[in-house]
């Protein structure tokens, strides 16, 4: 996925769930965090592709009328965020997570999935498209988080991590899935962070 007209929404993660980590990143040295609010949090489901256009404003509706409840997803998104962002970057180098970072993000994401009640089903867009829907059996808000937590869950059990880098540029915290054979990319996104390092380096020979 490319980038997002909105600066901080950076698709550049090639894995939802480390798109999902990038929402609070520093990037050229200066932290944005998406998720400053719940209209921000519904905004970026969409712009992911995990949540329907149409959905959002009733979503929205229904956090004016229920305050408390989207706040806690709110928190819910951010302390699981906080987990997935530990399991990205530790133990890089090595390709190994130490055990307690991996088990607090299995807890996270198990805690996440044991909301899966519901009824997962295909509806139709405006433009006619056909898009995966998941209609929660309880909480309205329950299950936002769920692409998020099935995307990790897919990672580790298919080994990806010891392939996750993070951003080579100074003052970009961006983490990635290297899908090069040789294990070479360096950069969130080479017509951001790649293209400055290069001018960079042009101007010091």
């Amino acid at each position: 996925m490319g980038e997002h007209p909105d600066p901080s929404f950076a698709f550049v993660g090639r894995r939802l769930w480390l798109d999902f980590v990038n929402t609070d990143a520093a990037t050229h040295g200066v932290r944005s965090d998406v998720l400053v609010d719940f209209g921000r949090w519904l905004a970026w489901l969409v712009a992911a592709g995990v949540l329907e256009a149409g959905r959002a404003p009733v979503l929205a509706q229904r956090a004016d009328l229920q305050p408390t409840g989207a706040t806690a997803a709110l928190v819910d998104a951010r302390r699981m965020r906080a987990a997935l962002r530990a399991l990205a970057e530790r133990g890089e180098a090595a390709g190994e997570r130490p055990a307690r970072v991996r088990e607090a993000a299995l807890t996270e994401v198990n805690r996440v999935l044991a909301r899966s009640a519901g009824t997962r089903r295909l509806e139709v867009a405006g433009d006619g498209r056909v898009f995966r829907s998941f209609v929660p059996g309880g909480e309205a808000f329950a299950a936002l988080l769920l692409p998020v937590a099935e995307s990790a869950a897919d990672a580790l059990v298919a080994g990806d991590l010891a392939r996750i880098r993070r951003c080579a540029a100074p003052g970009c915290e961006r983490v990635f899935l290297d899908e090069t054979k040789n294990r070479a990319r360096r950069w969130c996104a080479m017509r951001g962070c790649g293209n400055r390092e290069k001018q960079r380096r042009f101007r010091r020979a």
